[in-house]
């Protein structure tokens, strides 16, 4: 993952920001024809006020957890996590809509994106 820490005029935010993932939708799996000239993976995004223990997870819509992409500290600043359309045993995931969820200490946030194969 790439961290960034905020340098313009030092401004952090005052609480965790997670941002529209991107591509949205976008394109996965080894054996799509569409994944050659496709995007193979998203980006999450989201920007943290201080250092913290962070979680982001991805579920499905019946609220299945279907992959942990962070599960520890984090510094200040901006990050980013690319999602391969894989679950956490590394089998590419069927095509539909997920849920992303940061967890930062008591702050939650989640998104939605849709993946197609």
């Amino acid at each position: 993952d790439i961290e960034e820490p905020i340098t313009r005029n030092n401004e952090l935010p005052t609480t965790p920001i997670l941002t529209q993932n991107y591509p949205n939708p976008f394109l996965s799996g080894a054996k799509s024809p569409a994944r050659s000239g496709g995007n193979p993976e998203t980006t999450i995004e989201f920007t943290l006020p201080a250092v913290a223990p962070v979680t982001l997870r991805i579920y499905n819509l019946n609220g299945q957890l279907i992959r942990t992409l962070l599960d520890e500290s984090r510094s200040a600043g901006r990050h980013l996590l690319p999602w391969d359309g894989r679950d956490d045993n590394g089998r590419d995931v069927a095509s539909g809509v997920y849920l992303y969820r940061l967890q930062v200490g008591q702050f939650m946030q989640q998104k939605t994106m849709v993946l197609a194969r």
